[in-house]
């Protein structure tokens, strides 16, 4: 895996060091200030782009093309709204996904397969433990977006998401967010809606660079990648990991996702 990570600045196969000490803390202080954190060069120069570039075929001939029309909560009504209220708009999003059964031999899956990885997060995350995914589509996706394609506006349903960046968009494709819009408590449907009509102004954007390892929780941020724009398309790998070993998705939620079921 060395060859693939740099663990020398990020050494999360050496847990009982004073530098994983350092960087776990540094990360904790990031999640607990900014709702994520980002480790910037966590691959190796080329090895993103390596990816992509082995994906670039199978992405084109055998990928899943989900493309819905969602509201920010991916609901098509809440009870306490009307049908017509502003914070219900609703958004185009497209994407092309290969699933975790089409990324065999990829070093997508195998980093997502490193042990000291999950355990990394769960310290970070202050959990016991974190276990890979056991739905053999779902586990580790790999998702494109093509010019004139974005993910659009929502709030996560998983508690964290973590995101492996291989290749930015030439133009756009950047990640915009606002930090803490809603509370468990309070949906602030109000400062929902003003966000969807633009009217807001603390919503904050990043463009990571290809090779960087995300950690975001999404749950009551909500969050979108803009439109894409140019020929290069926007290639990322989601890593799903949870609290609790066995999680699958039933049938129909893998039909919805990725057009088939195992």
């Amino acid at each position: 895996m060395e060859k693939i990570i740099d663990l020398e600045r990020f050494p999360i196969d050496r847990p009982h060091s004073p530098e994983y000490t350092d960087l776990v803390e540094r990360c904790q202080d990031e999640l607990d200030a900014n709702g994520m954190f980002n480790l910037e060069g966590f691959l190796h120069p080329g090895i993103a782009q390596s990816c992509a570039d082995s994906l670039s075929g199978p992405m084109k001939s055998s990928s899943f093309t989900h493309s819905r029309r969602h509201n920010i909560y991916f609901k098509k009504s809440l009870p306490d709204l009307p049908s017509d209220h502003p914070a219900l708009r609703e958004f185009d999003t497209v994407n092309h996904t290969l699933c975790a059964d089409q990324l065999s031999g990829n070093a997508v899956l195998d980093i997502y397969e490193w042990e000291p990885l999950a355990r990394f997060l769960a310290k970070v995350l202050k959990k016991e433990m974190l276990f890979q995914m056991a739905d053999p589509l779902a586990r580790v996706n790999v998702m494109a977006y093509n010019q004139g394609e974005a993910l659009n506006w929502h709030f996560d349903r998983a508690e964290f998401t973590t995101t492996l960046l291989l290749q930015g968009a030439e133009i756009g494709g950047e990640f915009e967010y606002c930090s803490n819009l809603r509370s468990d408590t309070d949906p602030n449907y109000a400062m929902v809606a003003q966000l969807l009509n633009g009217q807001i102004d603390n919503v904050s954007k990043i463009n990571p660079v290809a090779g960087t390892l995300n950690v975001f929780r999404g749950i009551n941020t909500p969050h979108r990648v803009t439109q894409v724009e140019g020929n290069r398309p926007r290639m990322i790998a989601v890593y799903s990991y949870f609290d609790r070993p066995g999680v699958v998705f039933n049938a129909s939620e893998q039909v919805g996702f990725y057009g088939r079921s195992l």
